[in-house]
C-alpha cells in the first residue's frame, strides 16, 4: 500500500476504533451523535485511501483541499480505475452520511435497534471494504466483540419500522399532546426516505407536519416511506459475530444521479415495475425516429446507450430475454439524430457486422 494511503487507512482505523468505542459506552450522552459522526469519518478516509492505493487522486487540479465525502462515493462508484462500490454498498455509505448531517447539523432520533442496525451494517461494510481492496482482515485491528449484544435482540428492518411506526401511532392519538415525540420517531424514516430519493436536506418543519397528518390519515409506513419499504437489512451469523448488509428489493432500479445537481446525493432509488420503466422495444424506437430498425440500432450502438441501466434492460419473461429501451433513451436519441450524420454511422456498423 502507498504510503499516504496507509497513512489515511490507518486514520479511518482510528475514527472506526473510536466510533464503536462510544456505542459500547454505558451512557447515552451525545453517544448516536459521536457514533454516526465518526463512523461517517472513517468511510471518507477509507475511500480517499482506496482512490490512492488504485492509482487515483483525491484533489482536483490547483484545488487547495482533497475531494469529500460525496465525490469520494461518486468516484468509487463510476470510475473504471478506481470502482471499488456497487449501488447497494454505496446506498449504505450515504444513509449513514445522511444520519451524521443530520447529527451534526440538526437533530436526530434513532431507537437503540436503529442505531444498533446501521452502525453494524457500516462496520461489515468496512470490513468486506479492506478485504477486497487492501487484502486486509478487521480482526486484525479489532477484537471480535466490535458490537455488544443488545439488550434488545435486534429484528429484521420492516419489523423494527413496525414496531416503531405502532408507537408513533399512540403518540398520535387524539388529545395525545406527543406530537414532538411522534415527529422525532419519524425523522429517521423520513432522513432515509430523502436520501434514497437523491435530497440532500434535511426534512423541514413543513414537512414533518405533513408526516403526521398521512398517519393521522390512517396511512401506513410503507405508503408514506416507499423507498425505505424498498430496502432490506440481509443478515448472517448469530450472537455477537453478526454481519449485516443494507440491500435493495429486486425491481429497485438505483440510479447516480448527475454531478453536480443542487442539494443532490450521489445515489437515488426508484422502485419501479421494469417492463413500465424500460417501455419501448428497437421497433418502437425507429418508429418514433422515423427511421429504420437496423439505423437505430446502429445509432443506438454509437451512443452506447446499452452501456446504461437509466437506458437499456434485457429483460427475462420465463424463458425468453427481451432487450427493452427507456423513454430516456428516445429521448437521448431524438437530442443526438438531428446533429449527427446517421447515413456514416450506419456505414461505419454495417463494416463492423
Amino acid at each position: 500500500m502507498k504510503k499516504r494511503a496507509r497513512i489515511l487507512f490507518e486514520k479511518s482505523l482510528d475514527s472506526l476504533l473510536l466510533s464503536i468505542e462510544h456505542f459500547n459506552r454505558p451512557w447515552d450522552r451525545g453517544r448516536p451523535e459521536v457514533v454516526l459522526i465518526l463512523l461517517d469519518r472513517s468511510y471518507e478516509l477509507l475511500l480517499k485511501a482506496i482512490i490512492l492505493h488504485k492509482g487515483g487522486k483525491i484533489r482536483e487540479p490547483f484545488a487547495k483541499e482533497t475531494i469529500g465525502h460525496e465525490k469520494c462515493v461518486r468516484k468509487c462508484l463510476t470510475e473504471e480505475k478506481v470502482k471499488c462500490l456497487n449501488e447497494e454498498q454505496g446506498l449504505t455509505i450515504q444513509i449513514i452520511n445522511s444520519f451524521r448531517d443530520a447529527a451534526q447539523h440538526d437533530l436526530v432520533e434513532l431507537s437503540e435497534q436503529e442505531l444498533y442496525m446501521y452502525s453494524q451494517a457500516g462496520l461489515t461494510l468496512y470490513r468486506d471494504l479492506i478485504k477486497s481492496e487492501f487484502k486486509e482482515n478487521l480482526k486484525n485491528y479489532l477484537p471480535e466483540r466490535v458490537l455488544p449484544i443488545s439488550v434488545e435482540q435486534p429484528k429484521d428492518l420492516h419489523t423494527m419500522i413496525d414496531a416503531g411506526f405502532a408507537e408513533v401511532r399512540e403518540l398520535l392519538k387524539p388529545r395525545s399532546r406527543r406530537q414532538i415525540e411522534a415527529k422525532a420517531k419519524l425523522k429517521s424514516l423520513a432522513i432515509v426516505e430523502a436520501s434514497l430519493e437523491g435530497i440532500r436536506s434535511q426534512p423541514s418543519e413543513i414537512e414533518m407536519r405533513k408526516l403526521v397528518k398521512e398517519v393521522q390519515s390512517g396511512k401506513n409506513w410503507k405508503e408514506i416511506f416507499p423507498g425505505v419499504a424498498g430496502l432490506e437489512f440481509s443478515t448472517e451469523g448469530s450472537g455477537i459475530k453478526v454481519d449485516i448488509r443494507i440491500t435493495k428489493k429486486e425491481g429497485d432500479a438505483v440510479h447516480i444521479v448527475p454531478e453536480g445537481t443542487p442539494g443532490a446525493t450521489v445515489l437515488a432509488v426508484k422502485r419501479v415495475n421494469e417492463l413500465d420503466f424500460y417501455s419501448l422495444g428497437l421497433k418502437d424506437l425507429a418508429n418514433k425516429l422515423g427511421i429504420t430498425q437496423p439505423k437505430t440500432l446502429a445509432l443506438v450502438i454509437f451512443l452506447n446507450v446499452q452501456d446504461s441501466d437509466d437506458y437499456y434492460k434485457k429483460i427475462k419473461i420465463g424463458k425468453n430475454e427481451f432487450k427493452r429501451y427507456s423513454v430516456r433513451a428516445l429521448d437521448l436519441l431524438k437530442k443526438n439524430l438531428p446533429v449527427i450524420d446517421i447515413e456514416k454511422i450506419w456505414a461505419d456498423y454495417k463494416t463492423l457486422k
